[in-house]
């Protein structure tokens, strides 16, 4: 695995940020791509997915403080180690944050929210893809001991120092299971977004297909043990099942009216 691409003196290039850095770049070319499609503003569409990953980064770091706050608020000085700033944190907390910071952008802009969250849902499904990839590359997210034939075996000491990564062990590789899945996701969501469709339709796609990937994935997941507040499931599943009903909503008809199929001619604009 390469958690290191290169390193001059104390300065280093980590793979998961080289990964996520273009995973975010070719989810934002997406966005552009499909906003001009639909025929919307570009530049407010690009403005909001800007701040929703912003939004994204804070809120995925603050989820996996609150969801290991025994050990934080233990050992305080570790919320500024260099572990936890090269952390991805929990998706599912820069999911809501993101969501959120959007909600409260689209009240104060023109764009319609339901048709604008169909062209971000594409768009997150292939950033999300290549980020995973930067999850293997570093080690994090691993999944639990398994003696499949395609385990991995993580054995760079740098990539335990820097994200605990057991070493020497073969475990489920996890980030490759969600990587393969949200790019078959994103297939599924561009093909579905160029047909007629209700607002909100594409979205409420997505938040049905991730999170029953991510609730199945995390019984393969390494834990630390059964969250005491939750039952038998960890708080991501429980969030991925909320999730699933939220979208089964929005693809019901949160929004009425049916947006035409994109034309050939459209898409050169």
């Amino acid at each position: 695995m390469f958690p290191i691409i290169f390193r001059i003196g104390h300065f280093f290039l980590p793979g998961y940020g080289l990964l996520v850095s273009l995973g975010f770049l070719m989810a934002l070319w997406m966005v552009g791509r499909l906003s001009r499609r639909a025929g919307l503003d570009v530049d407010a569409v690009l403005n909001l997915g800007i701040y929703s990953a912003i939004a994204a980064m804070l809120g995925a770091k603050l989820f996996m403080l609150a969801l290991d706050f025994d050990y934080y608020s233990q050992n305080p000085g570790e919320i500024f180690s260099l572990t936890t700033l090269l952390a991805g944190g929990v998706f599912y907390g820069g999911l809501i944050a993101a969501l959120v910071t959007a909600f409260f952008y689209l009240r104060r802009s023109k764009l319609p929210g339901l048709a604008t969250a169909d062209i971000f849902a594409p768009a997150i499904a292939l950033g999300h893809a290549i980020g995973r990839l930067g999850c293997f590359a570093a080690g994090c997210c691993w999944g639990a001991p398994s003696k499949l034939p395609w385990a991995v075996t993580f054995t760079n000491p740098e990539a335990h120092q820097l994200v605990g990564v057991p070493l020497g062990i073969p475990l489920q590789p996890t980030q490759l299971y969600e990587a393969l899945a949200e790019a078959v996701i994103f297939a599924i969501l561009y093909r579905r977004f160029a047909r007629p469709h209700r607002p909100g339709a594409i979205i409420g796609l997505y938040l049905v297909l991730y999170p029953s990937v991510r609730f199945l994935v995390e019984f393969m997941r390494a834990h630390d043990g059964l969250n005491p507040y939750f039952g038998p499931l960890v708080a991501e599943q429980w969030i991925a099942l909320g999730l699933v009903a939220l979208g089964v909503y929005l693809m019901r008809g949160a929004g009425r009216a049916v947006l035409p199929a994109v034309r050939p001619a459209q898409r050169k604009r």
